[in-house]
């Protein structure tokens, strides 16, 4: 197993991080366990989960299991998401915030999280009452490490000046969608996470299931997220997206790989990620992804892979600066 420094942390992270979204809920405690094993067993160290996965129950299931291991394992989780019918029981109010982490943490059977990401955006909070909340948490010894997931980049930076103008605690990871059909993270999400020396752990390397191989222009999804997930259904409904599938599947085959391990190989490759989340419903599943850390994926090699996609657009019109030095005029 190949291990990465985090950022600033100086923390030592698998180059894979197992999610544990499917935990109490598409994977009972039993199935829980044996991934969750499989994983320690190939030397993975770093365990991402979130508040609202099943409602709490997969923090509970991943506080029994690492109860022998706590202090080798780099723990995660997030808030934000709804908690309860409750109006307040969601957001990042600094109220919400602190009544969260102590739930997190019994659920965990923890007395501190090494990252505790901002789940979404909050319209209704200023990102200064969360970043003084989450330093409050530092300062309490309760979280490590505030980080942030599903923010665009210049919330992020917002985030970071705040933070650096009022002494606070700063965003020291991003979590980002990203995968083979969902490259938007590349624009600048991921060029802001290189600049400011962040952490990058990105989820979906397997778009949903769609880059598995299961799928392709003949062949739609006729059960799992794909279709019962309303958002999943909208996310990677695009027809084009098929053709990319349908694409990519036979490329890996002709390599001599699992489309999936080619797949999370592909997202692990970026300079400025750290670690692909990886995740599954049960062992069978879950073995093609824990095999991508044995790939080794050259820039050309990735490059190839990436010609089978679609570039996402650069961040300004100005596309002659790409191939240039110095200035031009308007």
């Amino acid at each position: 197993m190949e291990y990465r420094t985090l950022g600033r942390t100086g923390m030592r992270v698998s180059c894979l991080c197992f999610g544990t979204m499917s935990f109490g809920g598409d994977a009972d405690e039993e199935t829980s366990a044996a991934m969750f094993h499989r994983c320690r067993e190939l030397g993975i160290n770093f365990f991402d989960t979130a508040n609202a996965y099943s409602a709490g129950r997969s923090e509970e299931i991943l506080g029994g299991l690492i109860a022998g291991c706590r202090n080798e394992i780099v723990l995660t989780s997030k808030v934000c998401s709804p908690m309860g019918e409750d109006i307040n029981a969601r957001g990042l109010s600094r109220r919400h915030i602190m009544l969260s982490i102590e739930d997190s943490l019994r659920r965990l059977n923890t007395d501190r999280l090494d990252l505790y990401f901002v789940h979404q955006v909050d319209p209704f909070t200023p990102i200064e009452t969360t970043l003084r909340a989450l330093d409050d948490l530092v300062h309490q010894g309760k979280i490590l490490y505030p980080a942030v997931s599903n923010w665009a980049a210049w919330q992020i930076a917002k985030a970071l000046g705040v933070s650096a103008l009022e002494g606070l605690a700063r965003f020291e990871c991003i979590q980002p969608m990203y995968n083979l059909v969902k490259r938007q993270a590349e624009v600048e999400i991921l060029q802001l996470a290189l600049a400011e020396q962040m952490g990058v752990i990105t989820y979906s390397p397997l778009g949903g299931g769609l880059l598995t191989g299961k799928y392709d222009t003949q062949h739609k999804p006729e059960q799992g997220r794909l279709v019962v997930n309303p958002a999943y259904t909208q996310r990677y409904g695009v027809p084009a997206y098929y053709e990319i599938t349908a694409q990519f599947a036979a490329y890996a085959r002709e390599k001599g790989y699992h489309p999936a391990t080619l797949a999370v190989a592909w997202v692990m490759s970026h300079p400025a990620i750290t670690s692909p989340i990886i995740g599954a419903r049960n062992l069978q599943q879950l073995e093609p992804s824990l095999a991508a850390a044995d790939v080794r994926m050259t820039p050309e090699w990735r490059a190839e892979i990436s010609a089978l996609s679609i570039e996402p657009p650069q961040p300004t019109d100005r596309l002659e600066d790409q191939h240039s030095i110095g200035f031009r005029g308007s």
